[in-house]
């Protein structure tokens, strides 16, 4: 995975209480809906006798969203490293649901959510978290529209609370040393910021900060070669997810080549379909991890 970080830091109980959250290098942020004075109905259950149980806090009210590339990631994949963040910076996970468990539609359309297109929420696909520290509290909500993901905030800080400092977005970019640090250990990575349309071959327009990456290892190491390799889910038959994830592998391949400049004799490209998986086809999110493309260490 690329470990390049963009870092929300969040003075929540002044600047001595600063909190840093961080989001994948992909993330934007689409929308900031602050109000010096407004109210938030902080949803504290699951749905339930024809509503969304919650507790209404009222001072400064901020609401963010931000748009990212998800790739093959779970909305649990999204949400886990920022609740492990607020956890670790003293906050109490008061409520915490995934699509089902919330309540669905009903839950969905019973809290608070930006409006579109500044904030996604897919009915079957959303993650949402209550959290508490002193008199602040904050919300989590992600979603995804593949191959796209969204994360909303909202933050809400008392009137005698002690004013919050704004949020800061800084970019920390570590030159993609993750990725290519775990393609050198493992001989093969997954190239997780990828995305192809739904039902197509075709690469999406990019940029991909790991094609950049890929072109320059294999221009600092003459004597390496790539193999792209694409996989599917098992929906359909072998033959054409063989022939589907092959193509698309042909697809990384010729960005490299024509984007890139990359010589086309260090890299080749095959497709595996569904015989390759990283976790069960059985649920959907597992579906989407098994769709990917990997590349595979090669040497001369």
């Amino acid at each position: 995975m690329i470990r390049a970080l963009i870092s929300v830091f969040l003075a929540l109980a002044g600047p001595l209480a600063a909190q840093e959250l961080t989001l994948p290098q992909t993330a934007q942020q689409i929308s900031d809906r602050s109000s010096t004075l407004d109210s938030y109905d902080l949803p504290t259950g699951p749905f339930a006798d024809g509503a969304v149980p919650s507790r209404t806090v009222e001072g400064q009210v901020e609401r963010y969203t931000w748009r990212l590339q998800a790739g093959s990631s779970t909305t649990l994949q999204l949400l886990a490293p920022l609740r492990d963040q607020i956890e670790a910076q003293g906050y109490e996970i008061l409520f915490e649901c995934e699509a089902r468990v919330c309540g669905g539609f009903d839950f969905r359309f019973g809290t608070e959510v930006v409006p579109t297109p500044d904030m996604y929420v897919a009915i079957q696909d959303y993650r949402f978290l209550a959290a508490q520290k002193g008199q602040t509290v904050l919300s989590l909500l992600v979603s995804r529209d593949t191959p796209d993901g969204y994360v909303q905030m909202i933050r809400v800080t008392p009137f005698d609370a002690p004013a919050p400092a704004p949020i800061v977005v800084e970019q920390s970019v570590d030159g993609g040393q993750g990725l290519l640090a775990e393609l050198q250990q493992n001989g093969h990575v997954i190239l997780d910021d990828l995305h192809f349309r739904t039902g197509e071959v075709a690469l999406g327009d990019g940029p991909f900060a790991s094609l950049a990456l890929l072109a320059g290892f294999l221009t600092d190491n003459p004597g390496l070669r790539l193999a792209l390799v694409g996989n599917t889910d098992d929906t359909g038959d072998l033959v054409a997810n063989i022939r589907v994830s092959t193509r698309r592998a042909e697809a990384v391949r010729s960005r490299l080549i024509e984007a890139y400049g990359v010589a086309a004799d260090r890299i080749e490209a095959q497709g595996v379909g569904y015989l390759a998986p990283i976790t069960t086809n059985a649920t959907p999110e597992g579906r989407d991890l098994n769709r990917r493309v990997e590349a595979v260490l090669l040497v001369n």
